[in-house]
């Protein structure tokens, strides 16, 4: 057994079924908080369910009182990877070895849909922020607290909160470090919707969508992610690019004839 496969066996779980993929963070009694190991866990984690054979969907959630309570700072300075781990360019797009636990959300193709309950602070916030749609219980405590620590929050929330909200309100919630409760977080688009059973709500919507064409919800991943910041030209030539390659196709008649029958699909999944 390789130690990568040990360290997110302690730190996370990997369950797939019926097309989803349940990603649970298991270090509970420490409210999942990020160590050495957990940030290795969770790359690791997402860069699998990226390529995990007939995965339509991913949920992800933290056992236990907490989705994540952010650093353990003391976890993380006792065993602190070597700089050139923590920040090389050389090594790829993203550059930051905090950074990729976050982002690497964002590269999984299919929709990941985050539960969140109890404390989602720092960098748990910012990893939840990386996925697509997030549920949360109406009291869970929620905040971008680097500024606690005299740091700026660095775990791509760039390319995260300001999609959610306006500049002005991601700007106030990095600098004061205030902690809001899930209903207020709903209240900015921090949150997609409220649940006093996340968890249950995030696994009924992943197996609604894991009901559709994976194709096309691919698709409609990779046109919103990648038409966010670019220009009306590109756009609507990345719209037309993918509709054109899906039009015709297995899976798409297979929905076709779904609709018409209004029976269920027979999908076949992209290798």
């Amino acid at each position: 057994m390789s130690e990568q496969t040990v360290q997110m066996e302690e730190r996370l779980a990997i369950d797939v079924s019926d097309h989803v993929a349940t990603v649970t963070l298991t270090r509970p009694e420490k409210h999942n908080a990020l160590d050495v190991a957990m940030f290795d866990a969770i790359t690791a984690a997402a860069a699998r369910v990226a390529v995990e054979p007939g995965v339509r969907a991913v949920v992800l959630h933290g056992e236990g009182p907490s989705f994540c309570s952010g650093l353990d700072v003391a976890g993380v300075m006792a065993n602190q990877p070597g700089s050139d781990a923590l920040m090389d360019p050389l090594h790829g797009p993203v550059p930051n070895w905090f950074q990729r636990a976050a982002h690497g959300w964002l590269e999984v193709p299919v929709p990941v849909i985050v539960a969140i309950h109890g404390h989602c602070l720092g960098g748990g916030l910012q990893i939840a922020l990386a996925g697509d749609i997030r549920f949360a219980t109406p009291d869970a405590r929620m905040s971008v607290l680097e500024v606690k620590w005299g740091l700026i929050p660095d775990m791509a929330i760039t390319r995260t909160l300001p999609r959610l909200v306006g500049i002005d309100v991601a700007k106030e919630l990095a600098y004061t470090g205030r902690v809001i409760s899930g209903s207020d977080a709903h209240g900015l688009g921090l949150v997609t919707h409220l649940a006093e059973d996340p968890l249950t709500a995030a696994q009924e919507l992943a197996a609604e969508i894991a009901s559709r064409s994976p194709d096309a919800v691919r698709g409609m991943k990779r046109l919103f992610n990648e038409s966010w910041t670019g220009s009306t030209q590109e756009t609507l030539r990345l719209e037309a690019d993918i509709q054109l390659g899906l039009l015709g196709t297995p899976n798409q008649l297979a929905a076709v004839t779904a609709g018409m029958t209004k029976q269920p699909a027979e999908f076949v999944d992209p290798t």
